[in-house]
């Protein structure tokens, strides 16, 4: 049973609240600002198969960077969309996101109204977006897509369009947005399902269709395409997501610096070419292919969960986000993920203490941030309920990756011990 944090402001922001209309004027603003802020970047936009198409349609879209929305926005103009956003996307300027018809969710809770606003924005004749990862591609493939998204669109039965970013996160990575590579977009949408499609499949091909429409590997685009990555500064950050050394082992002494990432257990070093690969400084490449290297990653922790010697727990500076005007900072709190138990934070607010447990099968996936801005730059993990989100920075390095593969395989565990007892 949660204990809730003992605020002197009892309320919290009402996501369960259906989206305004966006107007006509909205939408061309929305259109002009993308186009001037796309201004001096190369990119292209195409369409297939929406020869004819309105509204209402659902847009399902991979997640690199903000400059998806610009992008997306040049090719739905002039017709309005609604889109789904995240809870921390609302900070400060939640009167502009309500204004333009967006739709607020905390990530991976179950949010009944959330499926109601879509039924709702495609009832009225809209255009819904949303961005079924819900996060940024930490390693520039398909990340975690979860079956639920296969059953909103059997509800909705209207027609589904992909789209498929290339190139965005190459330009700005999640692990080092900051720093902008000079790198051509491509931008494609394309109608996947009609509404008699969907009325003649099941769920489970409704979300084979999608998981093979919206499939991508952003290094092996870069590869195939000849695209020169040529910044003195592309490896660094990528620390981040290759946490774990393939030679020695070693988990969270990976850095990076300038082109090269290297293990600080046991000193290998690797460079990361211009065309996205990576290659040994001396003796055997691991792995040349960073979603290879990733991929790795995962199976290692599910290994550790398999064998029962994953757990983590760590004193973890806590920011909360229960109303969207500011970040609350709770000061310190115990962050304990366990194989049984799932997520609890233990913390003390005002002189009470309060309690907050999210069991392996409630969260599908984790929201993580790198180097989150809002927060004092460092990394933080989100852990949300449905009325309030707790942001917690790790006090040990480079732990947010890890666990993020953890929930997920926590999750499909779950998952198949519950098929199993049925």
């Amino acid at each position: 049973m949660d204990i809730e944090v003992n605020y002197k402001n009892k309320k919290r922001y009402k996501t369960a609240k259906y989206p305004m209309h966006q107007g006509l004027f909205w939408t061309w603003l929305i259109w002009l600002l993308s186009k001037i802020a796309l201004m001096g970047k190369k990119y292209k936009v195409e369409t297939i198969g929406m020869d004819g198409l309105k509204p209402p349609y659902m847009l399902l879209s991979n997640h690199m960077h903000f400059i998806d929305f610009e992008l997306t926005a040049q090719a739905t103009y002039p017709y309005p969309v609604s889109n789904v956003v995240s809870i921390d996307g609302y900070v400060v300027k939640w009167f502009l996101l309500e204004w333009i018809g967006a739709i607020a969710t905390r990530k991976f809770t179950t949010d009944i109204h959330l499926v109601k606003s879509i039924r709702h924005v495609l009832k009225r004749g809209d255009i819904l977006a949303m961005y079924p990862e819900a996060r940024y591609t930490p390693c520039g493939t398909l990340a975690f897509l979860p079956d639920s998204v296969g059953k909103l669109i059997k509800m909705n039965k209207v027609p589904v369009v992909a789209v498929v970013h290339h190139g965005n996160h190459l330009y700005a990575p999640f692990w080092d947005f900051r720093h902008k590579r000079k790198v051509p977009m491509h931008t494609q949408l394309k109608q996947i399902l009609t509404p008699e499609q969907i009325e003649d499949m099941t769920v489970s091909e409704i979300n084979e269709t999608l998981r093979r429409e919206l499939t991508y590997d952003e290094y092996r685009y870069q590869k195939e395409n000849g695209i020169r990555i040529t910044e003195s500064f592309r490896a660094e950050g990528l620390h981040k997501i290759l946490y774990q050394c393939p030679h020695c082992k070693t988990e969270f002494q990976m850095d990076s610096k300038g082109t090269e990432l290297f293990c600080n257990a046991c000193s290998k070093r690797w460079n990361w070419n211009e065309d996205g690969y990576l290659q040994a400084l001396s003796g055997e490449t691991e792995f040349d292919h960073i979603p290879d290297w990733f991929a790795w990653e995962r199976q290692q922790v599910s290994r550790q969960i398999e064998s029962g010697e994953y757990h983590f727990d760590d004193e973890v500076e806590v920011f909360s986000l229960p109303r969207v005007w500011r970040y609350i900072p709770l000061g310190k709190a115990k962050l304990t993920h366990s194989i049984e138990n799932g997520f609890t934070l233990e913390g003390h607010y005002r002189g009470q203490r309060y309690f907050i447990h999210r069991q392996t099968a409630q969260t599908n996936s984790l929201h993580v941030e790198y180097d989150f801005g809002p927060l004092k730059k460092f990394d933080y993990v989100d852990i949300s309920t449905e009325n309030d989100s707790f942001y917690c920075r790790p006090s040990k390095p480079n732990q947010i990756t890890k666990l993020a593969f953890a929930t997920e395989a926590l999750y499909l565990r779950s998952q198949k011990q519950k098929t199993q007892k049925a």
